[in-house]
């Protein structure tokens, strides 16, 4: 199956599960070859890259800690080298620390601000260097930047707001270039770190106005929409895949 996206390439950072997974997949099942980054799970982002060879499409994992900037260059080089070019970018790794405001460290903070904003921004300033017209740049957000109803994510949801920042003034610049840069907000969703039967699930399901959990594929389409020819007047827009949690 193909729908949009042949002959081009994409890196997904943290790939190798949940909704990077998710992204990886979709992309590939559209038609693009895909380099995806894990931190350390490699036999998992192995698998993923398994999945997409199966579909005939070219798949890459480097193995990358977004905390690096360094290390978040390289895999933007490498997925340009291994592909000739890149047309698609999806900043989805991402770190997840939360708790009481004054129980969080110092090096919590350096971290989530590493993962969550430095890593997106050091990899759209890499890729727009192997982009040409018609490049797409996806944000992968919080529904926590719009509506925080939990207290302890300050910081998490500090990060993830920094994303629309980002995004809209990319959108601004990259604009005149044909590029566009477009942010994704989830909101619950099935993952590893927040399991659709969790303790809390019911709850946080109930906060939507749907009732339930996403799966990570509602998440990928939306990317897969943004990422295709379809969305090319779309761009410094936040898509809310939540639900109904923020309205």
């Amino acid at each position: 199956m193909s729908s949009g996206l042949e002959g081009k390439r994409a890196l997904v950072t943290g790939g190798s599960r949940s909704i990077g997974a998710a992204v990886a997949l979709r992309l590939a099942s559209d038609g693009a070859d895909v380099v995806l980054t894990c931190r350390e799970d490699v036999g998992r982002a192995g698998e993923v890259a398994t999945r997409i060879r199966e579909m005939g499409r070219r798949a890459v994992v480097v193995r990358a800690d977004s905390a690096d900037p360094a290390a978040v260059v390289a895999a933007v080089d490498r997925a340009a080298e291994e592909f000739g070019r890149l047309d698609i970018l999806v900043n989805n790794a991402g770190t997840f620390r939360v708790g009481p405001l004054e129980e969080l460290a110092l090096d919590d903070f350096e971290q989530t601000v590493a993962v969550n904003v430095r890593a997106p921004f050091v990899a759209s300033q890499a890729a727009v260097r192997h982009m040409a017209a018609g490049g797409r740049i996806i944000n992968i957000g919080s529904n926590m930047a719009e509506r925080a109803v939990f207290p302890g994510f300050a910081l998490y949801s500090m990060s993830k707001t920094a994303l629309i920042g980002l995004t809209k003034a990319l959108g601004r610049e990259l604009g005149p270039r044909a590029i566009t840069v477009n942010l994704v907000h989830p909101g619950p969703t099935d993952t590893d770190a927040n399991p659709a039967d969790g303790p809390a699930a019911k709850e946080i399901g109930a906060l939507t106005a749907l009732g339930h959990y996403a799966d990570p594929g509602d998440v990928a389409a939306a990317v897969a929409f943004l990422a295709g020819p379809e969305a090319r007047y779309l761009t410094g827009a936040t898509v809310n895949v939540d639900g109904g949690f923020t309205i």
